[in-house]
């Protein structure tokens, strides 16, 4: 038995409880997850890291599982596109059951590991494919990995299993140990939060990587309503200290680009040069002023960030 199906000694008696009290013992359990999180870090950096380079390369992310597992995947895969403007099908969710098991359980979609392969049929050697499943053996995962190893493509596993099954089809194995739930068998609760934790970290890890921030700034925010619109300008404020009136110049200057204005105000160009060495650097403001800077690949010592408490290194 997964240790997620297992019943809590300390929680029989909850039924019993005042509301204070239930909401405390299940804060307290919630309280063990992020340290549980933080000791596979280590590999998830590596995880990281190999995301990055398939990406780089060409290749594509793939979040599979089933319940509430796979929808946790959507959920990150689709946070994406208006935090960090990720193109389209650069992170791929697959959700057993499709669409309809969004909002609804669907029965025995997770046990049919021949879909798990079907749905993964467009995976390729350049890929990564992160499987989650909090009790380490969803034989929906089990088939999706199996494809994955069976392509070349690079795999992982997220659960909540110290001794997953499907172990042996990861290259990266992220257990993390949340022990049994709150209420038993409900991986929605301290399993979920964990793989909540560790989707959040690894894509925000990949595009941090990427060159989709700015210090800490989100320089690839899609600008999609006033509230969005009106952090643009905010964001170029704060990385550059020009005034309202210079970002939104900037940005008329760009069609609107956050990058591309960003880089006119921190180096001093147009817009055309600013885009130039946007494209020439994959996108990454850090690397597009260092280019700018110091044209004959000299060290860059001029590079400035919103915050002295922040490393002046390239992040991507």
């Amino acid at each position: 038995m997964a240790p997620t199906e297992e019943r809590h000694p300390g929680t029989v008696g909850i039924d019993g409880l005042g509301t204070l009290e239930v909401l405390r013992l299940v804060n307290a359990e919630d309280a063990l997850v992020a340290p549980a999180v933080a000791q596979v870090l280590p590999e998830l950096a590596a995880l990281v890291d190999a995301a990055v380079a398939a990406v780089r390369a060409g290749g594509t992310i793939h979040y599979v599982g089933a319940g509430t597992s796979g929808r946790l995947a959507v959920l990150d895969a689709a946070e994406l596109l208006p935090t960090f403007n990720a193109p389209p099908g650069l992170v791929v969710a697959h959700h057993a059951g499709g669409p309809e098991a969004l909002l609804r359980a669907l029965e025995n979609v997770e046990d049919d590991a021949e879909q798990g392969r079907a749905d993964l049929d467009a995976v390729g050697g350049g890929d990564v494919v992160v499987g989650l499943t909090a009790s380490g053996r969803t034989p929906y995962v089990r088939g999706a990995l199996e494809l994955a190893r069976d392509r070349g493509a690079v795999t992982a596993l997220v659960t909540s299993n110290p001794q997953p099954e499907l172990a042996p089809l990861a290259d990266h194995c992220l257990a993390v140990d949340t022990g049994p739930e709150v209420i038993t068998g409900s991986t929605r609760l301290k399993a979920g939060t964990a793989q909540k934790l560790v989707l959040n970290a690894f894509s925000t890890a990949v595009m941090i990587r990427l060159g989709r921030t700015w210090s800490n700034l989100m320089v690839d925010v899609v600008a999609t309503n006033a509230k969005l619109r009106g952090r643009v300008v905010r964001i170029l404020r704060e990385a550059s200290g020009a005034s309202e009136a210079e970002a939104r110049r900037a940005l008329e200057a760009t069609d609107g680009e956050l990058k591309p204005a960003l880089v006119t105000l921190l180096a001093g160009v147009d817009a055309e040069a600013a885009r130039t060495a946007l494209a020439a650097h994959d996108g990454s403001v850090a690397r597009a002023l260092t280019a700018i800077r110091t044209p004959t690949g000299s060290p860059d010592t001029t590079t400035t960030r919103p915050s002295a408490h922040v490393p002046t290194g390239d992040p991507a």
